[in-house]
């Protein structure tokens, strides 16, 4: 039996290196962050490779020395003519919020193509795949839900729902039975909490960032998010060097004495040398006494909704419109 595995781990080469899968694919999206990508845009990802630039294709993120030369000679297909050969498509997505966006985003494409949803199976993973010095476990050493038209149904409705242009559709989805994804719910309270707050305008990274540099008076910014990031967390580092940078640079600023880079380049070095700390407005917002967007610009997306201060969507479990 032939074995394809799917993974947003970075682990692809793990799975090929123990024996595990005759082949494996990463997939490296942040649908966390930024806009999402139109749908012109994803068609051409899962396209044969024609003239997709860097990292625009679904095989520039695979560990290809890894994989027998069939696998290799085949790179240039769509991604369903790569798939068809294979008896068994493992899903290995870990519980993490991104992950499970990525999840629900293949989910969503397989519904399309029903010949090869037949094969899926979807891995419970709740570990960490890229922890160093992890042993890959043999595929039927971890629990399995079968991919039945429930759970394709399930992730295509929640994945459309986080592309509105307001966040009610996904809100929504949390009254839903969500059960046949089990990792699911967790992962969108976890994106909900990151919209603005009811009262001080900002989302649950941005304020555990002050009470962060509140706590740890006298370290460094990086120290600051490395204290905060961890593979669970909704955003990655450079998403929080942007959300530290919006709390310091604004008219109004949270936080004081983080160095601006002179040049794209030099992020890292400037936040070794930053050691930032509240402004009184910073320590008036992380009391829940006044409201960041009163005072600065918001700009920022959230799936499909664009956040602004004309269209700040906040939520506490419950929404409140512009």
């Amino acid at each position: 039996m032939k074995r394809l595995i799917l993974s947003s781990s970075g682990s692809g080469y793990r799975f090929l290196r123990s024996g595990v899968a005759d082949a494996a694919i990463d997939f490296r999206f942040r649908f966390g962050w930024g806009p999402l990508a139109p749908a012109r845009e994803i068609d051409d990802y899962f396209a044969a490779r024609s003239c997709q630039g860097p990292g625009r294709h679904w095989s520039d993120w695979c560990a290809w020395r890894w994989h027998p030369e069939e696998a290799r000679a085949r790179r240039r297909l769509s991604f369903v003519e790569y798939c068809e050969p294979y008896d068994t498509i493992d899903l290995w997505f870990e519980q993490y919020p991104n992950d499970q966006l990525e999840l629900i985003f293949l989910l969503d494409f397989f519904k399309s193509h029903p010949a090869i949803a037949g094969r899926l199976e979807l891995r419970l993973i709740d570990f960490d795949l890229v922890m160093p010095g992890l042993q890959v476990p043999e595929p039927e050493d971890v629990p399995t839900v079968d991919v039945t038209a429930v759970e394709l149904e399930t992730a295509s409705a929640v994945w459309r729902a986080y592309h509105g242009t307001t966040p009610k559709p996904f809100l929504d989805r949390l009254q839903s039975d969500l059960s046949s994804l089990p990792f699911l719910r967790s992962a969108l309270l976890a994106l909900i909490a990151e919209l603005p707050s009811r009262v001080t305008g900002l989302g649950a990274t941005e304020m555990r960032l002050l009470e962060l540099i509140a706590r740890y008076d006298g370290s460094s910014a990086l120290g600051i998010i490395h204290r905060h990031w961890y593979p669970g967390r909704v955003f990655g580092e450079p998403e929080l060097f942007i959300l530290l940078d919006g709390l310091a640079h604004g008219p109004t600023p949270a936080v004081a004495s983080l160095k601006r880079a002179s040049t794209e380049g030099a992020w890292y070095a400037r936040y070794v040398a930053s050691d930032p700390c509240l402004t009184n407005f910073g320590k008036e917002v992380l009391a829940h006494r006044e409201d960041f967007s009163h005072h600065n610009p918001i700009d920022r997306w959230w799936g499909g909704t664009h956040l602004t201060n004309d269209n700040l969507w906040r939520s506490d479990l419950t929404l409140t419109a512009p």
